[in-house]
């Protein structure tokens, strides 16, 4: 077995998961090379710094590199294990793109050598791991490609492992889960499944479980889609309670008092590059058995929309001109990472109706996103918005939100998608209440 100071990995994609996973395999004393398509994405880490909010991070990045553990490029390298980390985004219809992993893949090919092992960490459809395999035994037909032996029955060895392993953190907690955390591991084969293992057990506390590749690429996707199902109950629940006059944290509250019961929290929507995506590569893979899958994603999108119409009708009953803030751009609590969040839907719709008596709130920004900008939004922090704003829009929950006492927000009218004030009174000149669950 190589030793972790001789082993050399490059991690392709540069994004939440794979810079923490390239410094934390660094921190080793692995020689980990970090490649990218963004210069000033690598340009930032070759500095010791990092482009991205993670609690941590910039400590072990500005270590690693500092040591020389870990470089990032545009241009891969030799190495021993190849990990492919990038983005698999859906279409217009819900279809999966996994152009970006063929990609990775035609990339890793051209360095590629015997005794390598290539380990695919992007949320991925069923079958992608295999497409990976039938590219580079396409690219590389001089190397002995798992499942594509000519004689498998007699002895014959690849000369290459490929695995799938996908990541199961939470963003704010990337660094502690990436070690603690189980990690389920499918191989090619049962060998490509041990080779792997072998290389996360340098880096990985929790259980390392192995098992086909179709299997743990239907496991990450199970697991993302059993959360968008509760979530999208959550979201309808709170939909019902409003219409029946009802306080849905209190009902949601008394009702996971049940031993068996244990129901969680209703929102804007549902974001994230995992959540808000995944569970579509499951119907779009079986529309005829996924009824309930996609009815979640319906109700879970379907939400934003009834947030934008509940916040619209309230800024429409301010007082003429009056400004209002949306607390919140991110799509979870802490974190500044803005992708597929419901928050900047219903914010991006309201600057559109509004303009600039949109003010946004977000602690995890310097700046706007383009499209609030070309609306007239603009950025302010917590104190401002306190003082100067009639009412607010609650879209996340972050700790500074929560801070803010009923003293400084009681004559405000409040929109609190998030249940982070339960306090705040009722107000008359909004339909029903404006402390909504939303």
């Amino acid at each position: 077995m190589i030793s972790d100071s001789e082993l050399k990995v490059v991690v392709l994609g540069l994004g939440y998961i794979g810079l923490p996973t390239a410094a934390v395999i660094a921190r080793t004393g692995a020689s980990v090379l970090g490649v990218d398509v963004t210069q000033s994405v690598v340009d930032t880490i070759n500095s010791g710094k990092v482009h991205i909010e993670e609690v941590d991070l910039d400590g072990l990045v500005s270590g690693v590199v500092a040591r020389g553990s870990l470089r990032a490029s545009m241009q891969i390298a030799l190495a021993d294990v190849f990990v492919i980390a990038v983005p698999t985004p859906f279409a217009d219809d819900h279809a999966p793109n996994i152009g970006y992993v063929l990609k990775a893949a035609t990339t890793i090919a051209t360095v590629l050598k015997a005794g390598d092992t290539i380990i695919l960490e992007s949320t991925s459809p069923v079958g992608t791991t295999e497409q990976v395999r039938d590219l580079i035994a396409k690219l590389r037909p001089d190397l002995r490609v798992p499942g594509h032996l000519r004689a498998p029955g007699a002895g014959e060895q690849a000369d290459i492992a490929i695995a799938y392993c996908p990541e199961r953190v939470l963003p704010g907690r990337i660094l502690v889960e990436l070690i603690d955390n189980d990690r389920v591991i499918g191989g090619i084969t049962p060998r490509c499944a041990r080779k792997a293992l072998t290389f996360y057990r340098r880096f990985v506390r929790g259980a390392c479980v192995t098992t086909t590749a179709r299997a743990a690429e239907m496991t990450k996707l199970t697991e993302n889609a059993f959360r968008d199902v509760n979530i999208a109950f959550a979201n309808e629940l709170s939909l019902v309670a409003d219409t029946m006059g009802v306080d849905v944290w209190e009902v949601i509250r008394l009702a996971n008092r049940h031993p068996r019961v244990n129901i969680l929290s209703p929102g804007p929507g549902v974001g994230g590059h995992c959540i808000a995506v995944d569970p579509w590569f499951l119907v779009h893979a079986d529309p005829a058995n996924t009824p309930l899958i996609r009815t979640a994603r319906e109700v879970n999108d379907g939400k934003t929309d009834h947030v934008i119409a509940q916040a619209a009708a309230m800024i429409d009953l301010l007082p003429n001109g009056a400004p209002v803030a949306c607390l919140g751009l991110a799509f979870k609590a802490n974190i500044d990472d803005f992708r597929e969040s419901p928050a900047l839907k219903v914010a991006t719709a309201l600057a559109a109706r509004f303009g600039r008596r949109v003010r946004i709130v977000e602690p995890y920004a310097d700046t706007l996103p383009p499209a609030l900008v070309a609306r007239d939004a603009t950025l302010i922090d917590i104190d401002e918005a306190i003082e100067t704003c009639a009412g607010m829009v609650v879209l996340v929950d972050h700790d500074l939100f929560r801070s803010v006492p009923l003293a400084e927000r009681v004559d405000k009218a409040v929109l609190d998608t998030r249940g982070i004030w339960p306090d705040q009174p009722t107000r008359s000149i909004a339909p029903q209440s404006l402390r909504l669950a939303s």
